[in-house]
């Protein structure tokens, strides 16, 4: 298993893909953050109507607008990198030396979700870090007991977005295909979407974690709070069987 998930990090530090997406989640919110309370501390009735109830130039309108942004573009971003770590090697033809190894394609398939895991961890960490930066060279002092728990609920919820975008390995491996793994990231944002339109509100685990930290955790209960993670347990362990599962002839 170790071998296994040494070998999958290289793949994933070496890659473009890997480099790539870290930046642009990462960077790309706190870029939008801070574009959208640069527009926010302008003044503007139009651009803060625009805003809607999270435009305040402090901790909690910088914190709700990070969760707003995280809830949605950190879905697709980690989706990306999940499609192509269980699709590259059906796409790349090295597939079929796989099955010449002496480790197991569950294993693989294990370390694959590992290393994934550690790495959606770490951006996470990152993005809160980042955004506890912006939040002082705005001015807006060290954070309080509130803010400190605004940037915690940033915190997990960069990783329960993770966590719900899982289904996406599972979508890759079965199709083989790169290409729809990234629809299913696509897919898994608008069923989200539609279903804090509808009112399901906790009750769907794709769109529990935004609500949850947008509305300071008043919105989900913590029994709701734990559907993400259930979600996440049952599509990763239907990933590993899948792949063990995998054949040659298609």
């Amino acid at each position: 298993m170790r071998a296994a998930m040494r070998v999958e990090a290289l793949k994933l530090v070496r890659s473009p893909v890997g480099v790539i997406s870290t930046a642009a989640i990462a960077g790309g919110i706190v870029v939008l953050v801070a574009a959208l309370m640069a527009a926010t501390s302008s003044g503007d009735p139009a651009m803060i109507a625009k805003l809607g109830g999270s435009a305040t130039f402090d901790w909690t309108g910088l914190l709700n607008t990070a969760a707003q942004i995280t809830g949605a573009a950190g879905l697709i971003g980690f989706g990306v990198v999940l499609a192509w770590l269980f699709a590259r090697e059906f796409a790349d033809g090295t597939i079929t030396g796989l099955f010449a190894l002496p480790i197991g394609r569950g294993t693989i398939a294990a370390a694959k979700l590992a290393i994934y895991t550690v790495w959606a961890v770490s951006v996470s960490l990152l993005i809160a870090a980042a955004l506890l930066l912006l939040g002082l060279v705005l001015g807006f002092g060290m954070p309080d007991a509130s803010a400190w728990a605004g940037l915690g609920r940033q915190l997990s919820l960069g990783i329960l977005t993770a966590a719900i975008a899982l289904p996406v390995a599972w979508v890759a491996t079965a199709s083989r295909s790169l290409l729809a793994g990234v629809s299913c990231a696509i897919a898994l944002l608008i069923v989200a979407q539609v279903g804090a339109i509808t009112g399901a509100g906790g009750w769907m685990p794709l769109a529990a974690p935004a609500l949850w930290a947008i509305s300071g955790g008043a919105a989900v209960s913590g029994a709701q709070l734990a559907l993400p993670a259930i979600l996440a347990a049952v599509v990763g362990a239907g990933t590993i069987v899948t792949w063990r599962r995998l054949q040659l002839d298609r």
